[in-house]
């Protein structure tokens, strides 16, 4: 893992891609999507991830996030190999270590703001008072103390995308993934979204990596990346 150990120094990463290649089957034709790409965050660092649709930003983020399996090449979580763990033990990782934050909120709408961030702290087994008054927290940090108890169909855009992340944080993780979490949103509010959610990543010193079109929020990042011919490639 010498590779992963670059960065001024730095500490192994959090999360590192490494030689990770996938491909998709589309009728008669292999489509390379990704073809040994390279990918080290470190804590407290992001990373946006931009380029065209189509491009295999999202494939980048699902592997990233254990969801899908690349073809081949290896995702290291705190410097572990994880091609080699069960579904349980994946499963376990994304609850614990990685938040997702996606395009559309996905809150469940028959419950309120602060039952949606604390659903998935009892799942993972954490007490109800205590999934409250974290849930209750984050949502305070986020400027969202006077809706906490509104459903989603009661909230804005913006609102619901706060909630998504403070859920998608909920589990103290080291990792968050999101993939354009403010492209549903007018530009005043996603500019607004964009600074809660990088004050909270400042805050918790998380690896994360955003992708995102929108290349104003982008240069406000650590680091930008694209791929280009299946590999990433760092920009600036």
């Amino acid at each position: 893992m010498s590779d992963a150990t670059q960065a001024d120094d730095q500490e192994i990463p959090v999360l590192y891609l490494h030689g990770v290649a996938r491909h998709y089957q589309q009728g008669e034709e292999m489509l390379d999507i990704l073809r040994g790409a390279d990918l080290a965050v470190w804590a407290g660092q992001s990373v946006a991830l931009v380029g065209p649709s189509g491009a295999g930003k999202s494939t980048l983020l699902h592997i990233a996030g254990l969801l899908e399996h690349p073809d081949t090449g290896e995702v290291y979580v705190d410097g572990q190999p994880t091609s080699g763990h069960s579904d349980a033990e994946r499963t376990r990782i994304r609850r614990s270590d990685i938040g997702f934050i996606y395009q559309s909120h996905r809150l469940l709408p028959e419950f309120s703001a602060l039952e949606n961030v604390m659903l998935p702290q009892m799942i993972r087994g954490l007490a109800r008072r205590e999934a409250r008054q974290r849930a209750s927290e984050l949502l305070s940090y986020l400027g969202l103390r006077d809706r906490v108890q509104h459903r989603p169909a009661e909230l804005s855009g913006g609102e619901q995308q706060r909630v998504a992340i403070a859920r998608a944080v909920a589990n103290a993780p080291r990792i968050l993934l999101a993939d354009e979490p403010t492209g549903n949103l007018d530009l005043h509010t996603a500019d607004h979204v964009f600074n809660a959610m990088m004050q909270l990543v400042s805050s918790s010193g998380l690896a994360t990596i955003i992708a995102t079109h929108n290349m104003e929020l982008a240069a406000r990042m650590d680091r930008r990346v694209t791929i280009q011919e299946g590999l990433v490639v760092e920009l600036d």
